[in-house]
Formats: structure tokens, C-alpha cells, sequence
């Protein structure tokens, strides 16, 4: 009875410890000696990764990592900081020095995310060129867009922006009336798309937009897009803009834009501001009518 006991904890028995000792550090052997090798077999393909996505990984950086240590030990969000910066830095009633401001702080302290000089020569060619009476924009974000259409509008012409977050809205708002720009120009909605495209023709009193800029979520173009058209508030001819249709994409909006035959469709490429590598586009639709 006692033979089995010593061979099951490999103490005792003639040749048993011997035995043993080889089952049991055979393994950690093994497992000390491969592992440096299989970190030397991947260590190619992991600096080929960080070398070809470069410029992916500089953008996380400073758009996820930097951005919430920042607002951690700030206390504020990016966009009030970046408000702040205009403050002390641009001349009030002067929106293209309040944009070309924006454009260095993103550029030299804080990436922001927003249009970019690029995209908005793009937009401001195109509001120049259709000289809406009415421009409808979906994402007002920190209000950088907002100021470049309301810039181009022909007189008499009027804004209307969406913003579903409060608290960019009212950073928004105070960078559009620094600029110089009053409500009856240009009118900044707090709420989201989905709920405030319904209630535009009869709480806003709009009834047609002639020129539609989509640079909220991407995710949401299309479902959007639709409520437009279910509502009637793109008249034939109308102009659809939908900005980072690439980068992150709207590949769903875009399929539907260029098969439903009620569009005609041009893609605008460009990079992202600062990140001139990483290809984006603005899409660029011609409404024929509900056909």
C-alpha cells in the first residue's frame, strides 16, 4: 500500500524521484525556451503592422489617449478647451480668422476632429455655387462647418443646425455669435436627427433644404437620408453633402445613394486634417426627385 502513495507524490522508490523530477520540469523547460522564440517569430509581422498603420495609430493616440488624459485633468471637454483657445486668440466678428485659428490649435495643440481647411474649401465652393436659400446641417459639432456655410450663404440666405449633445451645442452657439452670425441666420437645434428631421417643416418652419451637409454620425446617413425624403424637405436639385464617407465610411448610405436612381452621385477625395495619409471623401449628391 505504500509503493503507490510514494510513486503518486514522486518522493520515494528506487529511480522514482529521478523519474519524477524529469515529468515535472521537462515542461517548464520547454515552455521557457519556446516562448522567446514564438515573441522573435511574431516580432517581423508586428513592426510591419505599426510601420504600415502609422498613421492609424498616431490618430488613436491623440484622439482616445491624449484626449482623455486631457479631459481628466481638465475638466473640460476638448471642444471648451478649444473654445477657450479662440477666446484669447482670434478677433471676435471675423469668421474666417476664428476658423484659420481653430485650424492651428488642432494642428499644434489638440487634434480636433473637426473639417479641416481641405473639406471646406470644398463646402464653401459648393454653398458659393448653389446659393441656397436654405441649408440644413446635421452634426454642428464644435461649429466649425457652421461658420464656413454660414460665411458663403447669399444674403437672406439661413442656416439651420443640429447638434445632439448639449454640451458641444453650447460651445457651438458661443462660437457661431463670436463669429458675428444672429439667430436669424443661423439657428442651432439641440436634439438629435432622428427626432428633430420630423418636426422641422412644422416647429422650424422649413420646408425645403436646399442643401443638406450630413457630418454627424456616419452610422446614420442613411436613415437620415430617407427621413428627407419621407418628410419632402429635399425639392429637386437639392444638394447632399455627407462628409467621412470613407473614413470611418457610410458604405450602406452610399450604396443606397448611387442604386436608388434618385441621385446623382460624385465622391470628393481628400485625407484627414493633419492626417493628409489617411484617405477620406465627401460625398456629393444631386436629388432628381422622388421619381
Amino acid at each position: 500500500m505504500g509503493t503507490p502513495w510514494r510513486k503518486r507524490k514522486g518522493i520515494a522508490g528506487p529511480g522514482l524521484p529521478h523519474l519524477s523530477c524529469a515529468l515535472v520540469l521537462q515542461p517548464r523547460a520547454q515552455v521557457g525556451t519556446m516562448s522567446p522564440a514564438i515573441a522573435l517569430a511574431f516580432l517581423p509581422l508586428v513592426v510591419t503592422l505599426l510601420v504600415r498603420y502609422r498613421h492609424y495609430f498616431r490618430l488613436l493616440v491623440r484622439t482616445v489617449l491624449l484626449r482623455s488624459l486631457r479631459d481628466c485633468l481638465s475638466g473640460l471637454q476638448i471642444e471648451e478647451r478649444a473654445f477657450s483657445y479662440v477666446l484669447t486668440h482670434a478677433l471676435p466678428g471675423d469668421p474666417g480668422h476664428i476658423l484659420t485659428t481653430l485650424d492651428h490649435w488642432s494642428s499644434c495643440c489638440e487634434y480636433l476632429s473637426h473639417m479641416g481647411p481641405v473639406k471646406g474649401q470644398i463646402l464653401m465652393r459648393l454653398v458659393e455655387e448653389k446659393a441656397p436659400a436654405c441649408v440644413l446641417e446635421l452634426g454642428t459639432y464644435c461649429g466649425y462647418s457652421t461658420l464656413l456655410i454660414a460665411r458663403a450663404l447669399p444674403p437672406g440666405g439661413r442656416l439651420l443646425t443640429v447638434e445632439r449633445d448639449p454640451r458641444t451645442a453650447a460651445v457651438a452657439e458661443k462660437l457661431i455669435r463670436l463669429a458675428g452670425f444672429d439667430e436669424h441666420m443661423v439657428e442651432l437645434i439641440v436634439g438629435s436627427s432622428e427626432d428633430v428631421i420630423p418636426c422641422l417643416r412644422t416647429q422650424y418652419q422649413l420646408s425645403r433644404a436646399d442643401l443638406v451637409l450630413l457630418a454627424h454620425r456616419p452610422r446614420c446617413y442613411l436613415r437620415d437620408l430617407q427621413l428627407l425624403e419621407a418628410h419632402a424637405l429635399l425639392p429637386a436639385g437639392a444638394t447632399v453633402l455627407a462628409d467621412h464617407v470613407l473614413f470611418p465610411g457610410a458604405p450602406r448610405f452610399l450604396q443606397y445613394a448611387k442604386s436608388c436612381g434618385r441621385y446623382r452621385c460624385r465622391l470628393h477625395h481628400t485625407g484627414l486634417p493633419d492626417f493628409p495619409a489617411i484617405k477620406d471623401g465627401i460625398a456629393q449628391l444631386t436629388y432628381a426627385g422622388p421619381g
